[in-house]
């Protein structure tokens, strides 16, 4: 490269400019560099991240007993729960979801959705019909009250003295019925298909909220996009179906000799030590019950078991195919995955594939992040376009290859965020939607060599909508955000902010210890955005709250730009700006003279006294390109700064 004499004393001028040396010196960005959320920790919730040494949560275990009326559509039964307060704090009541009571006309939900309707619109002549309500403690001489307080999609119970702080007992049990809907919000419903209705239950009995440290009682109306925020427990529960339905569930199976013919058992025993998919229930015998049920008239009852889970459903129909096969764990130990769908999803470009992508999807997750806790993984096609719960998804009977592979793995996903690690659909939907979408990214790219890949890592594809002035923030909650918005903020976003950390800030070793040790930590308790912010940084090594700030609590932009590049002595100087809101390492990709390439990393602070910033590289070879974030991991909404020479004098 050569310059005239003018050209190298315009150089000198402009580096030792007193203009150019306080834009570079004497601003100061400090604040986008401050912490901005509470890091002094408590007793509760320690300043490194991870639960306090007195972190407590509350339990409940749930026993119930339901029959399914095909006729009427209606499920009925009864739920006993029996809750542990060990908070430090005595609880007169406690409240309860009742989700069901989103299907009718006047609740909240109803009211709240738009005429045109969207995704979470639903039947309206539903809900729950309630009785026999009776609360006591759990100790000799406490009398039991029936009184209870019902407001939209809430219940509260109340005892005749309070429940003891940290530790006391009591049980609440009541009678419950539901007409269940067809258009159960995208979540659970019923469908007609040929051979009988697919019977998607989910949000089917009366759940505890969660009482915690931060806002006590997490008693949120169920209005449409905001989802679940469970506490743990243990559950039994039976369910009576007409002797031909096959009955597939959250948990272990306790009764196969009851419900499964001898050929059946063998099948199951066979699939359970199967690599490859074993038939249950084969196409041709769906309509044959006689082979696959023991009983040939009246009813069957189901009885399953799940352990340490915040919450179960089930499918019932007798028009399911049947297929299942060994998930291989890394402990040694083996879990099933199991796939139910009607013949109107047959096929190997469709259903039949399922239980393929099922045991791949868990056995990815088991050995990259943390070992799947539930003995089934189940699959169960119905008119709903993904929805998870824990060992089962409900995924579109419509989904066929890419399609399915994507949405079973997303849903089993899930079983991570927010089964395992327990946090608040109904607030922050994107500490599970945004982590499970990010971690789909990497099973996508490992399932058989790539058969369906990924485009995650393509992220500038959405720099239209981050620069739409609609855009919202990923801390909005999704009730109140824009539809039309959540896809981003819930999702996208987040999982692309967690693949810049990986990918581009910290590296996947820093990165990859500190996320285990998030899911480590707060496996089967309850996270808060802060608890993740604080261990990320603590096990990275790494003050992150300049991104987080910006990238998950603002709408701003990446806007990295080369100003220019120019000699100065043997050396030269790129001069760059950060033109953008959100501050960010930059990876400069070096193209020398003779064809060599070489990659240097700036950190993050330069940009703390200011959005200028000059890089002397200091090189006996003469740079010839220069271009930021070469590897295109940032969604810069700028591409035509992010290079020199720009393109259009290239």
């Amino acid at each position: 490269m050569t310059h005239t004499h003018f050209g190298k004393w315009l150089v000198v001028m402009l580096l030792f400019s007193a203009h150019f040396l306080a834009a570079q010196e004497t601003e100061n960005n400090q604040e986008d560099f401050n912490d901005f959320m509470y890091k002094r920790g408590s007793a509760y919730r320690s300043a490194s991240g991870v639960p306090g040494p007195e972190y407590w949560q509350n339990g409940a275990d749930y026993l119930l007993e339901v029959t399914l009326d095909e006729t009427e559509h209606v499920l009925a039964g009864r739920v006993v729960i029996s809750y542990t307060n060990n908070s430090p704090h005595s609880l007169p009541f406690i409240w309860l979801h009742l989700e069901q009571n989103r299907f009718k006309a006047d609740s909240r939900g109803s009211l709240t959705t738009p005429i045109q309707g969207n995704r979470y619109s639903g039947d309206m002549d539903g809900g729950y019909a309630i009785s026999n309500v009776s609360a006591q403690l759990d100790k000799r001489g406490s009398n039991a009250s029936s009184r209870y307080l019902i407001s939209d999609t809430r219940m509260q119970v109340f005892f005749d003295e309070p429940i003891a702080a940290n530790g006391g007992k009591a049980s609440v049990s009541m009678n419950f019925e539901f007409k269940i809907p067809e258009k159960g919000m995208d979540r659970m419903g019923r469908m007609a298909v040929d051979d009988d209705t697919i019977y998607a239950l989910a949000q089917w009995y009366p759940r505890v909220a969660v009482f915690d440290d931060v806002v006590g009682w997490n008693i949120e109306p169920y209005l449409g996009a905001g989802e679940f925020y469970l506490g743990y427990g243990d559950f039994e529960y039976k369910v009576t179906v007409p002797y031909d339905h096959i009955v597939v569930g959250s948990g272990a199976l306790q009764n196969p000799k009851e419900v499964l013919s001898n050929e059946l058992q063998e099948r199951m025993e066979a699939a359970g030590n199967s690599d490859t998919t074993v038939y249950l229930v084969r196409p041709e015998e769906v309509t044959q019950p006689e082979i696959t049920r023991p009983k040939q008239e009246g009813t069957s009852t189901w009885h399953f078991k799940l352990e340490n889970a915040r919450d179960v459903a089930f499918a019932s129909s007798k028009a399911f195919i049947w297929d299942a096969s060994m998930i291989r764990l890394p402990s040694g130990k083996k879990a099933m995955a199991q796939s139910a769908y009607p013949k109107e999803s047959d096929g190997q470009k469709a259903w039949g594939r399922s239980t393929e992508y099922s045991k791949a999807s868990i056995e990815y997750y088991s050995q990259k992040w943390y070992e799947y806790p539930y003995p089934v993984a189940v699959n169960v096609a119905a008119d709903i376009n993904g929805m998870e719960y824990p060992g089962l998804n409900f995924c579109s009977y419509k989904s066929t290859e890419k399609s399915l592979w994507g949405v079973t793995d997303h849903e089993f996903g899930h079983n991570w965020f927010p089964m395992i690690v327990g946090t608040n659909e109904r607030r922050y939907a994107w500490m599970d939607e945004g982590f499970n979408t990010f971690i789909n990214h990497y099973s996508s790219e490992a399932f058989n060599d790539g058969e369906y890949g990924s485009d995650l890592e393509q992220t500038r594809r959405y720099v239209n909508w981050l620069t739409n002035p609609e855009r919202e923030g990923i801390d909005t909650y999704p009730d109140v955000a824009n539809t039309s918005n959540l896809g981003m903020i819930a999702y996208m976003k987040p999982a692309m902010g967690l693949l810049m950390l990986r990918e581009y800030v910290l590296g996947e070793e820093r990165f990859d210890n500190a996320f285990k040790a998030y899911i480590e930590a707060w496996a089967y308790k309850h996270p808060q955005p802060s608890d993740f912010f604080n261990i990320m940084e603590n096990v990275a090594g790494e003050n992150l709250s300049w991104f987080w700030k910006s990238w998950f609590y603002g709408t701003g932009n990446i806007d990295l730009a080369i100003e220019n590049v120019v000699s100065y002595g043997n050396d030269q100087v790129i001069i760059l700006s950060n033109k953008g809101e959100v501050p960010m390492p930059v990876k400069l990709g070096l193209t020398y003279e003779d064809g060599s390439k070489e990659t240097v990393m700036l950190p993050v602070e330069i940009w703390q006294r200011g959005d200028r910033w000059n890089y002397q590289h200091r090189s006996d070879k003469n740079v010839t390109k220069v271009e930021i974030d070469p590897d295109k991991i940032l969604p810069d909404v700028n591409i035509a700064n992010d290079s020199w020479p720009a393109a259009i004098y290239e």
